[in-house]
């Protein structure tokens, strides 16, 4: 249901990922936690698509860690104040279920005491949700267009949330655009995600009802964030999660491909120096790749980069990504109205007129 009393809220992000198999959506979710801690913004749902509770451990951590402290509260404001820790879609079917060097830097370092330096509360199945139904009914609570959704992974979850009863109509009516991170580029390059299951992205790219801008893996590549700045700029932190996995993906030095991120700053900055191309068709091929056909008939675009705005980009990644984490604005309800009482003075209507 939607909160009639509460004033439309910035724009609602459904984020879904196989976490802990990269660094691209990492970087994401830190952009998102970021832009939410300045009302930009704000993460509705979080799920994998690695049927791993060890991955869902890890959104967790990132998670607490990127939620930042607690608000300072104002006068007549509950004191200690913090929103609760959402809770984590994670799929039981057993696919993608492998440990990576990502989720292992992260869950597995230790303080000198011998306990994990970053703290999580998921210890069984039932610590997580069902992602399709934590989708649903994150859509369900959103104003009708106030919603974005971000696919970092494998289409399996939502293709399972528009099979739910009622959930295209749902879809229709909430979001407003589906951010894909993956699809190769308009030539048809292939991606992994694709490949881990097509039948759900044939699904997802045929059936879907909203608009859909693609980010392939060129643009993510040449819009790469920039891994001199891992080792200078989050020295404010002794131990990050986002450092520890940047450090874990790929042996330094190197530039991590940022597709994902690329879809958040743009959908939620439009003005930061990126472009869409014109309309038209993404469909999926038997061998994973996709293609492109353009045509005004489709509601397919991909996002492209104003060559010009590069270096900006970058700078803004770094800036965003780097940040230190900043408590949660308060939202509060409005006052309710009072009903307007009679003056004693007034006549009360003539029935009989």
């Amino acid at each position: 249901m939607q909160f009639s009393g509460l004033a439309k809220p910035p724009i609602g992000i459904v984020f879904d990922s196989a976490l802990g198999d990269g660094i691209d959506d990492v970087l994401a979710l830190s952009v998102i936690y970021a832009l939410e801690a300045h009302s930009e913004t704000r993460l509705v749902s979080t799920s994998t698509t690695k049927s791993s509770l060890r991955s869902a451990m890890f959104a967790e951590v990132l998670s607490r860690f990127l939620m930042g402290p607690p608000p300072v509260p104002r006068a007549g404001a509950f004191a200690g104040f913090q929103r609760p820790v959402p809770t984590i879609g994670m799929p039981d079917n057993g696919k993608l279920g492998q440990d990576t060097p990502v989720i292992q830097a992260v869950l597995d370092k230790k303080k000198a005491d011998g306990t994990p330096v970053y703290a999580r509360s998921i210890a069984k199945l039932n610590d997580t949700a069902d992602p399709a139904t934590l989708i649903r009914n994150a859509l369900t609570a959103q104003h009708d267009g106030n919603c974005l959704v971000l696919l970092a992974g494998p289409a399996t979850n939502l293709a399972r949330t528009m099979a739910l009863a009622g959930s295209m109509e749902l879809i229709k009516a909430k979001v407003k655009c589906l951010l894909l991170s993956w699809g190769g580029d308009p030539e048809g390059a292939a991606d992994a995600s694709v490949k881990a299951d097509v039948a759900a992205a044939r699904q997802l790219l045929e059936n879907w009802p909203t608009p859909i801008l693609a980010v392939g893996s060129g643009l993510g590549t040449d819009l790469a964030y920039p891994g001199h700045s891992v080792g200078k700029d989050f020295t404010w932190a002794d131990a990050h999660p986002v450092v520890d996995s940047y450090l874990a993906y790929r042996t330094m030095p190197y530039d991590a491909p940022a597709p994902s991120l690329a879809a958040v700053l743009h959908a939620i900055r439009p003005e930061s120096g990126f472009t869409e191309s014109p309309l038209g068709t993404i469909s999926v091929m038997d061998d994973g790749r996709t293609r492109f056909i353009a045509g005004a008939s489709g509601t397919h675009r991909y996002l492209m980069v104003d060559p010009a705005r590069k270096a900006e980009i970058l700078r803004t990644y770094v800036e965003i990504v780097s940040a230190k984490p900043l408590p949660r604005p308060m939202r509060r309800r409005p006052p309710e109205k009072k009903d307007e009482v009679p003056s004693p003075a007034a006549k009360p209507p003539d029935p009989a007129n």
